[in-house]
């Protein structure tokens, strides 16, 4: 084989592997879609559980400490599931159980009380963080370290989408009059997520078909000290100091959305819930616009610089809505999530950088914080009950700070970190 022969033969193979990582960059950010989806959905059936279920707002919370508490328990099992076995069977567990939960929303509303509907949300939500720690640790590896926050801001952009579209689908059917046929009311609840979970199996037979390239790395050599010895993960300050940030982060965050219908109704005299949760949207559709301006400033602006600075404008928007301005704080809040947009993938992609074979089990680690979703929409629940719905604010005023912690922490990224 001569030289232009090599030369065209590497040509042509380095085009089929970068058309190949395209194509599964595609289908994996459909992933991200699905569930902001899902996540814009839960906000709005809180207030629609609290006034069909006749729950308190404290016992609503019980629906983000059901849905979240599943990603703490089963994202270790799936990291080393996909330490086995591979990305592409992780992603084929996520979508497999998102559906089953959809699904269990049928026996749940024929059942008509709130712990049904609590165990399919678990179900539901253990699929979902199969899928956080496939696509996450996936988009981040499908390309240059160096460009990692900026590709995973970049898909979580399509988060950003699905968790828009979902208050504006929740709003619409969740407080609409109740539909009967043939003597029989239809929940418009149940209706919803078995079309989910039709999308959802159409996705597994499609994701089964396709090729995924496998990213593997088979050396931590990444996680050693200057003397070439093994470091432990739980020494390196960029992964712990993560799991702390993205704990309150993923916290604020669904407290945040959790409360909004509640906080708007009180501080937005005569609104109705539902044109409440179509504001809901306003603030995920900021929260979608924040990630995509977010993929482009990190051309400019370092990624830890950005964190530090919308941790700060965030916690000064949470003074604004603990003040309690009729309508002012409202619009505050949704404005939280513009600077909110980029926190997730920042943390998380500066959590899991230079850890090598270690990637995935730490991907997993980072994947339980959203524990955080199941524990400040709680405490949340509890200030508002004891003490009014703008103190509550108090609770994401605080993750806040410890995230602007974190990224004054972490050591800035220099050529020789980019080189790995």
């Amino acid at each position: 084989m001569n030289t232009d022969t090599k030369a065209l033969t590497g040509l042509s193979n380095n085009r089929e592997k970068l058309s190949s990582t395209r194509l599964a960059f595609i289908f994996v950010t459909s992933l991200f879609f699905m569930w902001g989806l899902s996540h814009g959905l839960l906000d709005v059936l809180n207030k629609h559980f609290q006034d069909t279920l006749h729950v308190s707002r404290a016992q609503s919370g019980l629906v983000q400490t059901a849905y979240f508490g599943a990603y703490f328990i089963i994202a270790l099992p799936v990291g080393l599931f996909m330490e086995r076995f591979g990305y592409k069977a992780g992603i084929l567990a996520g979508l497999a159980l998102f559906a089953l939960g959809a699904l269990l929303f049928i026996p749940a509303s024929m059942a008509g009380t709130f712990t049904p509907f609590l165990v399919a949300l678990f179900v539901l939500a253990c699929g979902l963080g199969c899928l956080e720690t496939a696509a996450n640790l996936y988009a981040a590896a499908l390309g240059a370290p160096e460009k990692s926050e900026q590709r995973l801001t970049f898909a979580q952009s399509f988060n950003g989408l699905g968790a828009f579209i979902g208050p504006v689908i929740g709003g619409a059917v969740f407080f609409a009059p109740p539909i009967e046929f043939n003597g029989s009311r239809i929940d418009l609840v149940s209706v919803t997520y078995v079309s989910l979970a039709v999308i959802v199996m159409l996705m597994f037979v499609a994701f089964a078909r396709i090729h995924l390239p496998e990213i593997r790395n088979e050396k931590a050599a990444d996680v050693q000290n200057q003397n070439g010895d093994e470091v432990s993960l739980w020494r390196k300050r960029n992964f712990t100091g993560a799991l702390l940030a993205q704990f309150c982060n993923v916290g604020a965050y669904v407290g945040i959305g959790a409360f909004f219908i509640n906080y708007t109704i009180d501080h937005w005299h005569g609104i109705s819930a539902q044109k409440a949760s179509f504001l809901l949207s306003l603030g995920m559709l900021a929260y979608m616009v924040g990630r995509f301006a977010g993929t482009w400033v990190m051309r400019y602006v370092p990624a830890r610089s950005l964190l530090i600075l919308n941790s700060l404008v965030s916690m000064v928007l949470c003074i604004v809505a603990i003040a309690g301005f009729e309508r002012i704080s409202i619009f505050a809040i949704i404005a939280i999530y513009l600077f909110m947009s980029v926190m997730y993938p920042t943390i998380f992609a500066m959590g899991i950088r230079g850890l090598g074979a270690h990637t995935k089990k730490a991907g997993s680690f980072l994947v339980m914080t959203l524990v955080g979703g199941a524990f400040v929409p709680f405490m949340m629940g509890a200030f508002a009950d004891h003490f009014g719905i703008a103190t509550a604010f108090y609770v994401p005023l605080v993750c806040f700070a410890v995230i602007a912690w974190y990224g004054q922490s972490q050591t800035p990224v220099t050529a020789t970190d980019k080189a790995h």
